[in-house]
């Protein structure tokens, strides 16, 4: 099964980025090109039913399998960086992290308005760069279609604050 497939691949990081937390480290995956090509092909069938018009990657893990699953799915991917990363006029959405605060932006021109974006990231903790990321699409004219996460912790509740932008969330792995 995939699920057991990828947690077998996923690395335990102890008191990484600080004390007290376990990361998550999914760049194991990124070996195994079957795999890959697995996930890739598990989030456009589980997504299938959903109009798309835009896959949207976070910084940056979110770009590995964003810009995969936007060419499976035919439509194009947006970047979502840190602040000062990209060249362009930008829109900006600052926001807690468990563990420090930061920014995140998007080129102004990155999609049309009431394009339906797909927002997709490795992982959903407490969601808080997620709901920033959300918050742009909003602020751009954009409707969030769904979400998409290799791995959901869901012991911390991060899906309970997107349903505001979209009900649609799908993970392929969940920790309890």
């Amino acid at each position: 099964m995939l699920e057991e497939q990828i947690k077998s691949a996923i690395r335990d990081i102890p008191d990484f980025p600080q004390p007290g937390i376990v990361f998550k480290d999914i760049t194991p995956i990124l070996k195994n090109q079957a795999l890959c090509s697995a996930i890739v092909a598990e989030f456009a069938d589980r997504l299938s039913g959903l109009h798309i018009d835009v896959v949207a990657g976070v910084e940056s893990r979110g770009f590995l399998f964003g810009m995969m699953l936007a060419n499976r799915l035919n439509v194009p991917f947006v970047p979502i960086r840190k602040q000062g990363k990209l060249p362009f006029k930008t829109v900006a959405e600052s926001y807690k992290l468990e563990y420090g605060q930061a920014t995140i932006e998007v080129h102004e021109d990155a999609f049309s308005r009431g394009s339906r974006v797909l927002l997709h990231d490795d992982l959903l903790a407490t969601g808080g760069t997620v709901v920033a990321a959300s918050k742009l699409i909003e602020k751009l004219g954009g409707v969030v279609a769904g979400y998409a996460f290799v791995v959901s912790l869901t012991f911390l509740q991060g899906g309970g604050r997107l349903t505001r932008f979209s009900e649609e969330i799908v993970s392929l792995v969940e920790y309890d």
